[in-house]
């Protein structure tokens, strides 16, 4: 029989992984689409638009919730909701219950926090950055080889299929109906937590007061600042460099351009794990690389990572300058490990700083984290730059106050205190329960 853990972390990756072929589904198919339905580019993008500002806010609400109910209700939950609207997308015959059922179904985005608190609830301190890196890599997976990779070569052009002709249709009914399945499987074989005992902190740190109180922590505030230049990043390059490849050096073959736009992809999800790995190593075995964080190990590491992740963006700019498209990709790839380090660092952090309310900091992180993806975009095709490769640099001096602020915050005595410390709510309504115990 598998290990209870190992089970646990087995079912968060297999729905983080499917949450995330739904959520970028769309994507490979608008051309059939727009076809279909008569779509202009506008209206393409104001679907596309919607499903990445709905997850944020997903997840921001799906954290306490889950901490509150436990992962295996909120995922079956989810799955199932999620399920039943992309079967609904597939059956549309207008554009507005389309738009509105696709918006629904990219809800499915949210499963990474369900995920991350579900893995926090299992895994002891000591492992958390390995088990999250494996649980978010895996699943980050789902978006380019299940999205991308898999189901245009499932449902390719001239598919016809038993119950639908179109290609798109089909993959979005049948998507949905797994997703139906693995929700009744998590529900079904799911456990919310190692202990009772663990359970029970997390339920009993759940208040609208107490989400607001924690928001607002200096540790919550830095990791969230920390991830939308991490992972805010990833998704705006992996939405960018196949645009920049081509129009950047004037790589006319589309093929060729989404393959070397792939190698950040592939870089940015599959080593996320080294990253959360070596975070426990450094933790572990008390290794102080920087030594103006004495005795903060993870933090330490963190930090490795994002003054990595700004430096390759300044070496973006450099390769793109030299006009040598092999040196770009090079480049881009680095970026993609700058982000996987530094994500599987956050998300060791995450929990490992917050252990009873792990889901609702890894929907704040989470969910404000994704917003880097709405705005470095707009920065790597600035009309006012004289060419495109000089974005990187723009973005990279974005970041240089977000590492300003980690600094800050890292410092061991200003981290010692990152969880109790912060910014306009002072008083710590979980204190009274912590509390009441002892007054017995």
């Amino acid at each position: 029989m598998i290990d209870g853990k190992w089970k646990n972390l087995l079912l968060a990756t297999a729905m983080f992984n499917l949450g995330f072929v739904i959520w970028f589904s769309f994507a490979p198919f608008t051309g059939e689409i727009a076809t279909e339905f008569g779509l202009s580019v506008a209206q393409l993008g104001l679907v596309s638009s919607a499903a990445v500002i709905a997850v944020p806010l997903g997840r921001i609400l799906i954290g306490p919730l889950t901490d509150k109910y436990g992962a295996p209700v909120t995922a079956s939950a989810t799955l199932v909701i999620v399920g039943l609207f992309s079967i609904i997308s597939a059956s549309a015959t207008t554009y507005e219950v389309f738009t509105v059922s696709r918006i629904i179904a990219s809800l499915s985005g949210i499963t990474f926090v369900i995920g991350i608190q579900h893995v926090a609830q299992w895994f002891e301190e000591e492992n958390l950055g390995l088990a999250e890196g494996v649980f978010a890599g895996i699943g980050n997976a789902g978006a380019g080889l299940g999205a991308y990779f898999t189901l245009p070569r499932i449902f390719g052009e001239g598919y016809v299929g038993p119950l639908f002709a179109s290609n798109w249709r089909a993959a979005f009914f049948y998507t949905g109906v797994l997703a139906i399945i693995l929700g009744v499987i998590y529900f079904v074989f799911g456990d919310a937590a190692k202990t009772e005992q663990r359970r029970q902190a997390t339920k009993n740190g759940v208040s609208p007061h107490q989400w607001l109180y924690i928001a607002t922590r200096h540790g919550a505030v830095v990791l969230s600042a920390a991830y939308v230049m991490t992972f805010g990043l990833e998704v705006a390059m992996n939405g960018w460099l196949g645009t920049y490849y081509r129009e950047g050096f004037g790589q006319g073959d589309i093929v060729i351009a989404a393959t070397f736009a792939a190698t950040f992809s592939i870089a940015a999800g599959l080593l996320r794990p080294i990253g959360g790995y070596i975070s426990d190593v450094v933790a572990r075995r008390e290794l102080d690389i920087l030594p103006w964080f004495e005795g903060r190990y993870r933090e330490q590491w963190t930090f490795v990572t994002m003054v990595f992740v700004v430096l390759t963006m300044f070496g973006m700019t450099a390769a793109g300058l030299t006009g040598n498209i092999y040196l770009a990709v090079v480049a881009g790839f680095l970026v993609g490990v700058g982000c996987a380090f530094s994500e599987g660092a956050i998300f060791a952090q995450v929990p490992a700083m917050f252990p009873n309310n792990s889901g609702s900091v890894a929907g704040i992180v989470g969910g404000l984290g994704s917003g880097g993806g709405v705005i470095y975009p707009l920065l790597f095709a600035a009309p006012f730059l004289p060419n495109l490769h000089l974005g990187y640099a723009v973005v990279g001096l974005t970041m240089i106050p977000i590492l300003a602020l980690t600094a800050w915050v890292f410092q061991p005595h200003v981290a010692e205190r990152a969880t109790e410390d912060g910014w306009l709510v002072d008083d710590n309504p979980a204190a009274s329960i912590s509390r009441a115990p002892s007054d017995d």
